[in-house]
């Protein structure tokens, strides 16, 4: 097959600044080579980086894009011009995958030899499915994801699968956490340093748990791009993470720490972790976060807020320990409940392990292919 993968004006691939879907789209990218098929990667052009290369059996075409707005509308205007450049870059293919807003609106009409469309619906739909007429498949990241976009569009019920992100799992496996005896046990974050992901009541959470003077010793790591053009929440917010519990940061026990984006340095630090904390109070705006299910396959236990975009894989008290969005209280008394019991670290984080390996690339890749050469032969009838 040849396949065309395109992903966002913000970043490049490969994903030396970071991004979810960046790591997810090469990392797939090469498995579909490695299986004989013939794949196309378009993403923002970056300093360095040729406008065409191939490497490891890709071809990279990388377009002029924009860095991130903080204004939603100022997102989605960037998002239409993203998609209106790549007409002219797209070459002729049998699929076309893309996890842009507006390119799936008119691309078909277009440019109808790019191949049949496949949407990889990877943030909480606000309506536009019913515009993805022409969309042979619909990929929704999560089970929440996928029933919203049917409600939205039923018209578009037919093309709409459940399609989880993929892990690399054997990138991250590499034993359960060791921390030196006395050492502070740390509770971690991987993730855009925003508002949205619950990092304020984190904190909160942190200053509850401070008073409880007989715990072992612990800390908090927030470890995430902060600037706006990354998608962060800019140095203001930055400053109201400070402001929140000045002590706790001057004393080192919670901690910012730069993003990390080779694969390998990224796999290290989820190991230095001993427990993950996801803490998102973004309802209607996660659709199946990445960081969460590296964590998993990491050997971590982890604490979630209790969204329906982790319902697919997080079983509270089982693999995870779910708690209430806005619930700081709650927060702190997951984290308790973890610093005092080595046992359920230890029970919580082997469950998630042996869940995550369904979502292993190689099992992905596989999904992605066999329903790829379905739909092509459906089309060919």
């Amino acid at each position: 097959m040849r396949i065309t993968i395109v992903c966002g004006f913000l970043l490049p691939v490969p994903p030396v600044a970071g991004g979810a879907m960046e790591k997810m789209w090469w990392r797939l990218a090469r498995l579909y080579v490695r299986r004989g098929h013939d794949v196309t990667l378009i993403s923002r052009q970056w300093p360095d980086f040729a406008d065409d290369e191939i490497i490891e059996g890709v071809r990279l075409v990388r377009v002029p894009g924009f860095d991130h707005r903080k204004l939603l509308w100022q997102n989605l205007l960037l998002d239409a011009a993203w998609g209106a450049r790549l007409l002219f870059a797209l070459p002729s293919a049998d699929i076309l995958i893309t996890n842009t807003l507006m390119l799936p609106v008119f691309v078909r009409q277009l440019r109808p030899e790019t191949g049949l469309l496949v949407v990889n619906l990877n943030r909480f739909p606000k309506g536009q499915v019913r515009w993805y007429g022409r969309a042979s498949r619909i990929q929704a990241a999560s089970g929440i994801i996928a029933a919203t976009a049917t409600q939205q569009a039923p018209a578009r019920a037919a093309v709409v699968r459940v399609v989880s992100n993929p892990v690399d799992c054997s990138a991250f496996a590499g034993g359960a956490p060791t921390t030196a005896p006395g050492a502070p046990l740390t509770i971690g974050f991987m993730g855009r340093i925003n508002p949205e992901k619950g990092l304020l009541n984190l904190i909160v959470a942190a200053s509850l748990l401070a008073e409880k003077t007989d715990l072992p010793p612990w800390r908090i790591i927030l470890r995430g791009p902060v600037e706006v053009p990354r998608g962060g929440g800019g140095e203001a917010f930055v400053s109201q993470l400070r402001a929140q519990a000045p002590a706790l940061w001057q004393e080192g026990r919670v901690a910012l720490a730069e993003p990390l984006y080779d694969p390998a340095t990224l796999a290290r630090a989820y190991r230095e972790l001993d427990v993950f904390c996801y803490p998102t109070e973004a309802a209607e705006g996660e659709a199946h976060p990445v960081a969460v299910l590296e964590a998993m396959a990491s050997g971590l236990p982890v604490v979630a807020t209790d969204l329906p975009c982790f319902a697919d894989q997080l079983e509270s008290e089982k693999n995870a320990l779910l708690v209430p969005p806005h619930n700081p209280a709650a927060l702190a008394a997951a984290f308790e409940r973890l610093l005092r019991d080595s046992a359920l670290r230890a029970t919580l984080a082997s469950r998630a392990r042996e869940t995550i390996w369904a979502l292993d690339d190689e099992a992905v890749a596989t999904q992605h292919l066999t329903d790829f050469e379905s739909l092509l032969h459906d089309s060919c009838r």
